[in-house]
C-alpha cells in the first residue's frame, strides 16, 4: 500500500515541478526518478514524498537543491577515450572541410564534455573556426561548466584519459592549480556559448556538424529519446554526426532510418542525405 501511495506522491510531485517551474520529468525513466527523489527526500530531510513538493512549491530557494539531484552530474574529462580518439581520428577529418564548425554538447552537466571537446578541437586546429553550444536544464550546473573549475584530485583521471583518446599536447598545458582545485584556462571557452536547454520541451538548434549527447538518454524514457532524438535529426545539417553513450542506440527510435551507423561500436552516427 505504501508502494502506492509513493508512487502517487512522485506523481504528483512531477507534475507540480512542470506545472509550477516548467522543467518536464515526467518522462524521464520512474525507476531513476523514484531512486533519485528517494535520496533526495532524506538528504534534505523530509519525511514523505508530499512533504518536499510542499516545500519545493512554496520555496522556490529549494528548486536548484532538489534539480542537483534529478539531473545527473556525473562526468569526467575524455570519458569513454576510445570515444574522442574515434572523433579525433574518424570524424574531425571530414569536419575539417567546412570553412566554419557549430558543435552542440547537450547535457553538458558540469562541463567536462565541453572542455575536452574544446582541446581535442584546438589540438586538431579546427578551435578557431568552431563555435561550441554547451546547454543543460540545470542553471548550477551551467554555472560550474562556465566556470571551469574542478577538483585537483580528478586531474589525475582526466590526464589518463586525455592520453588515452590520443591527446597531442599535455593537458596541463589548459589549466592551472591552486588550493586543491585546477582552473581551466579561459580561452577553452572564449567560442562557447552556455545555455539552458531542455531536450523535453525546447526546440531544435540549427545547423549543427556535430551533436554529443552522452549518457543523457538513458534517463528517458521511450517516448521522451525519441523526442530527443527527433530534435537532433532536426538540428544537423545535411550529412552531420551525433555521438552517444555507450549503453545508447538509435535501434527502436522512429528515426532511426534518418541515421548511417558511421563507427557502430563508439555509437557515433551520420545523418543521412535527404
Amino acid at each position: 500500500m505504501s508502494e502506492t501511495i509513493e508512487d502517487l506522491e512522485i506523481q504528483l510531485l512531477l507534475e507540480a515541478l512542470y506545472q509550477r517551474y516548467h522543467y518536464d520529468f515526467r518522462h524521464y525513466a520512474r525507476a531513476s526518478i523514484k531512486r533519485r527523489l528517494t535520496q533526495a527526500r532524506g538528504q534534505l530531510g523530509f519525511p514523505t514524498i508530499s512533504a518536499l513538493q510542499d516545500r519545493v512549491l512554496h520555496d522556490p530557494a529549494m528548486l536548484p537543491r532538489l534539480l542537483d539531484f534529478l539531473t545527473v552530474q556525473v562526468s569526467e574529462m575524455f570519458r569513454d577515450p576510445s570515444y574522442f580518439r574515434a572523433l579525433r581520428e574518424h570524424v574531425l577529418p571530414h569536419l575539417r572541410t567546412y570553412p566554419s564548425l557549430k558543435v552542440w554538447i547537450a547535457g553538458c552537466s558540469a562541463g567536462e564534455e565541453v572542455y575536452s571537446l574544446a582541446i581535442l578541437f584546438k589540438e586538431e586546429g579546427l578551435y578557431d573556426r568552431t563555435i561550441f553550444y554547451a546547454t543543460d536544464i540545470n542553471p548550477e550546473a551551467l554555472a560550474e561548466a562556465e566556470a571551469g573549475v574542478y577538483a585537483l584530485d580528478r586531474i589525475r583521471k582526466f590526464t589518463e584519459n586525455h592520453q588515452k583518446s590520443g591527446g597531442k599536447s599535455s593537458l596541463s598545458d589548459y589549466y592551472t592549480a591552486a588550493y586543491g582545485r585546477a582552473a581551466f584556462d579561459k580561452g577553452l571557452r572564449s567560442r562557447v556559448v552556455f545555455s539552458d536547454h531542455s531536450l523535453v520541451t525546447d526546440a531544435v538548434f540549427a545547423e549543427m556538424h556535430l551533436i554529443s549527447c552522452r549518457n543523457v538518454m538513458i534517463y528517458f524514457d521511450r517516448t521522451l529519446q525519441d523526442r530527443a532524438i527527433g530534435l537532433f535529426r532536426g538540428s544537423l545539417t545535411r550529412k552531420g554526426f551525433l555521438g552517444l553513450g555507450s549503453k545508447e542506440s538509435l535501434r527502436f527510435s522512429s528515426h532511426a532510418s534518418a541515421f548511417a551507423e558511421f563507427l557502430p561500436g563508439e555509437k557515433i552516427y551520420q545523418k543521412r542525405e535527404p
